[in-house]
């Protein structure tokens, strides 16, 4: 099974002249990535305008990897070639990479870039793709996988980090500002081209790492192609900084099963597309399951546009006799921030209830109920500026008795349960029951 990986857009708000010049601070070796042993340059490139700049390198990396496996493999290094192409004319960096040991028992290809930010041309954008096949590793396919995402989790997780230091360091160094690359007056030089011995070639186990790795042609793509350029409207993509502000905290591979969700959905679904913490309530339900998430999302879609729920709140109003005898509301909220809704259900009459309006009248009302609460969680979440997506339910059971148990009522309830659970997974954050029955 292949293995995706596809971050979010992740900003720096520093010029890509000066991110650049924090990036080559990285090579040949990076005392902040302790399993980056060493790099040399294969081969490099520059143009007569000086405008493109392409280097080849070849990396050696010391992956924390049990001992046995790496006994069972005969190697104590992993070796992986990057391809980095720069063009300062057009402020981007393509880097391309793949792993060079075990290729025909492990593929590991990653695709990454540096560009101007769209809104803001003083700020510098990083995106990435990545995939991991593992064919056959002398029966430790699943060990080597676990080991494999673990340790490049972890390396995506540093790479900001690591950037952010070197512009740090820069910044101490009194190097603030890198001036645009502009064409020369002066007749520039041809452009060289510089050859390095070939280096042997050392077999390593392949697991991934922090840096790049790309695969051969045959080999399965991201969404997107990992031989095509990362492109696509602003609109389209997600930054690290809105996941973290509106959607919480979420691992690397977390993110990643939101965006190629949010992709899929945005290329062939017809219709509205969600909002991204309802597709992330879907992926939470189903443990960041993409295809099963995709399954009841589809589904729940399609439910959503037959019955016209998207326009509910503005079209539903509750009967009188809704309005008179059913107890419960919204009250504000939790000490979380949570919307809190509070049920009196051991004074309801749901007998009458069911009886003057019908199972159809009383279940349109309960999904307006759900809506406000997923409008009232997005307010939420501007107000005490942090992600909020569920509500409190208290619910008041003084006065349940027998009377409650009527079948038609007790079917009418569990059909409703049935449909919310279906289509709003997740928003139940907190259920507290009080003065229950004893």
């Amino acid at each position: 099974m292949v293995q995706k990986y596809q971050s979010p857009v992740r900003v720096y708000k520093q010029p890509f002249e000066l991110v650049m010049a924090a990036y080559e601070r990285r090579f040949p070796t990076c005392p902040l990535i302790p399993m980056f042993v060493d790099s040399d340059i294969v081969s490099e490139f520059n143009s007569e305008d000086g405008a493109v700049h392409m280097v080849e390198r070849r990396c050696k990396l010391d992956v924390d990897a049990p001992r046995l496996l790496k006994r069972i493999a005969g190697v104590d290094y992993v070796y992986f070639v990057q391809k980095n192409s720069l063009n300062r004319r057009e402020r981007t960096l393509q880097i391309e990479a793949h792993n060079e040991t075990f290729s025909n028992r492990v593929i590991i290809n990653e695709l990454c870039c540096y560009s101007v930010h769209p809104d803001n041309e003083d700020w510098t954008c990083f995106e990435q793709l990545a995939s991991l096949d593992i064919k056959s590793f002398f029966g430790f396919e699943s060990t080597v996988e676990k080991i494999a995402m673990k340790q490049y989790t972890s390396s995506i997780k540093k790479g900001k980090e690591i950037i952010e230091y070197y512009l740090r360091e820069l910044e101490e160094e009194g190097v603030t500002h890198i001036p645009r690359w502009t064409p020369s007056a002066v007749c520039p030089a041809k452009a060289t081209v510089t050859a390095r011995p070939e280096l042997p070639i050392s077999p390593a186990i392949s697991i991934p790492i922090a840096s790049a790795k790309e695969a051969p042609k045959e080999t399965p793509s991201l969404p997107g192609s990992l031989t095509e350029p990362l492109t696509g409207t602003p609109d389209d993509k997600l930054e690290a900084d809105y996941i973290e502000r509106y959607l919480g905290d979420l691992t690397p591979l977390q993110e990643s099963c939101l965006i190629r969700l949010r992709q899929w959905l945005q290329e062939t679904h017809k219709g509205k597309i969600p909002k991204d913490e309802h597709i992330l309530r879907f992926l939470r339900a189903r443990d960041f399951n993409i295809d099963k998430a995709r399954e009841i999302l589809c589904q729940s879609l399609t439910w959503r546009k037959q019955h016209q729920v998207d326009y509910l709140l503005e079209t539903w109003t509750s009967p009188q006799v809704l309005q008179d005898f059913y107890t419960g509301g919204w009250h504000h909220h939790d000490k979380d921030g949570r919307p809190l809704y509070i049920l009196r259900l051991g004074q309801m009459d749901t007998k009458g209830l069911v009886r003057a309006l019908g199972e159809e009248s009383l279940l349109r009302h309960v999904l307006s109920i759900n809506e406000e609460g997923l409008r009232r969680c997005e307010e939420n979440t501007k107000v005490f500026g942090r992600p909020i997506s569920s509500w409190t339910c208290l619910v008041d059971l003084e006065g349940l008795n027998m009377r409650h148990l009527w079948r038609p009522g007790v079917k009418a309830l569990l059909r409703i349960i049935e449909v919310v659970e279906a289509n709003y997974p997740e928003t139940l954050g907190r259920l507290l029951i009080l003065r229950a029955p004893r």
